[in-house]
């Protein structure tokens, strides 16, 4: 599963009135910047190519709204974000990859990590929800679902879960999943056995892919695995009811990150705030989003 700019300050003189090494290095690095910087801007200008060919394939019917960024945090550049959700003024994070997977409890303004528990190294972190004062986390191939309670961090269960585990979130009472494909489970807190399932669908076009998941104001978020697009889903029959088009937030992320794909949702209940962000991502983003055809605030 494929699953930081700088300016440069100088003083109203020419380049004859600088010594000759400070030149030297002012003109290796604005020499740099001439050749990475389109680079940069090639990669947006792809990356919003791309993203416009992905809908445009799903022949959408569903309207598509852009994002306005209210605030930007720090973000863990080392995190292979897997899951994210937001409780008591805190981010908890699931992330993945072999011997470096962790369930954490992190602040907001400093992205500083303030608990974390590991998992062993065979496992794969995925997906994370809070119900009921307990964490859920995902494994991806593994088949299990760890358990902890929400203030220590405390492990204190594990259930078993046949096929492969991606997203997680919860509508007060289920636990809701993703497996990657179009489809999302509704499971039982207690036991992980599936009550009911959706696919997922545009118009008539089901939407595969599936992976992050938050439950917002009574829909189901789901990032699109590889694609900078979240679709707001219908939890009673799987119906897209309109896109959030995350491209225009590459612009914003350092240009010399190994920034990978988007993959992280959390939603303040209380406040209705939402954020986003992605594996590798240094930050973190408040989004208010901008419906079809209204001009950016």
């Amino acid at each position: 599963m494929y699953k930081n700019q700088g300016g440069i300050r100088m003083k109203s003189h020419c380049f004859t009135d600088i010594k000759p090494v400070r030149a030297g290095v002012i003109v290796f690095v604005v020499t740099l910047m001439l050749i990475f910087l389109p680079e940069a801007l090639e990669a947006n200008h792809v990356n919003r190519k791309m993203q416009s060919a992905f809908l445009k394939s799903l022949k959408t019917v569903a309207p598509v709204a852009s994002v306005r960024v209210k605030n930007v945090y720090p973000h863990d550049a080392g995190a292979f974000t897997q899951g994210l959700f937001f409780y008591q003024g805190h981010f908890y994070e699931s992330t993945g990859l072999y011997g470096k997977s962790v369930l954490a409890r992190k602040d907001i303004q400093t992205g500083k990590t303030l608990r974390e528990i590991r998992l062993p190294d065979k496992y794969f972190g995925e997906g994370i929800a809070l119900l009921k004062g307990k964490i859920y986390q995902l494994t991806w191939r593994e088949r299990t679902v760890f358990v902890y309670e929400a203030d220590s961090l405390k492990r204190t269960d594990q259930f078993a879960c046949p096929g492969e585990g991606w997203g997680l979130t919860t509508d007060g009472r289920h636990l809701l999943m993703s497996d990657g494909s179009s489809a999302i489970t509704f499971r039982d807190p207690d036991t992980f056995a599936v009550i009911r399932a959706i696919t997922v669908h545009d118009g008539d076009t089901p939407v595969g892919g599936l992976n992050e998941l938050e439950y917002i104001a009574g829909e189901i978020w789901a990032v699109v695995f590889m694609q900078d697009v979240i679709a707001r889903i219908s939890p009673a029959d799987g119906r897209v009811a309109s896109w959030v088009d995350l491209s225009s937030l590459r612009r914003l992320i350092q240009p010399h990150v190994q920034a990978d794909v988007l993959n992280g949702i959390a939603y303040d209940a209380k406040t209705g705030r939402v954020f986003v962000t992605g594996k590798f991502w240094p930050q973190l983003f408040e989004i208010q989003l901008v419906p079809a055809g209204s001009a950016k605030p």
